[in-house]
């Protein structure tokens, strides 16, 4: 069986945040996720690439616009974005709203806990996102919490944490 690429697309968020001792805020240093697939063990063939790390609350319609750019020039068909979770959601749809991207399964994904500060759910959801892209149609989809939606079905519940249906 022919091992499929997937194309990892790095836009900061939470999952990437990290724990400045001296500030005590939660601020970018470099991304997490070559720790994080390196513990997963995965056997996939992943190639990563860092668009931006930016909290999801500070991204414009010019970063949507990177990462639609992304999307479209990458010759994989098969993309996760890690993404802030806050405006996860609006990027989803962006996406949606463009042309070229019809024969590309694209997940969204973060986490609501930093990875480097431990009980997060940072590889739980990376996880999901790398099963998921391998078994939807193309599409545009966010992977959190154990479930997949439509980028047209889902919002972001800010009082329990979680992500559903709308």
């Amino acid at each position: 069986m022919k091992k499929t690429n997937i194309q990892l697309l790095i836009t900061g968020g939470t999952l990437d945040k990290d724990y400045n001792t001296t500030s005590g805020e939660l601020v970018f240093t470099e991304t997490h996720m070559n720790q994080l697939l390196n513990e997963a063990n995965t056997s996939l063939t992943v190639e990563s690439r860092v668009l931006m790390l930016k909290d999801s609350l500070e991204m414009t319609l010019s970063d949507r616009e990177i990462i639609y750019q992304a999307c479209l020039k990458t010759s994989s068909q098969q993309i996760i974005i890690t993404h802030g979770t806050d405006t996860m959601s609006e990027t989803a749809l962006y996406l949606q709203s463009k042309t070229g991207l019809t024969d590309k399964t694209i997940i969204l994904t973060g986490a609501m806990r930093p990875f480097k500060l431990g009980n997060s759910d940072a590889s739980f959801n990376v996880a999901s996102a790398l099963m998921a892209v391998q078994l939807v149609s193309p599409g545009i989809y966010i992977t959190m919490n154990g479930q997949i939606f439509a980028a047209n079905n889902v919002q972001k519940n800010r009082t329990i944490g979680q992500f559903e249906s709308h």
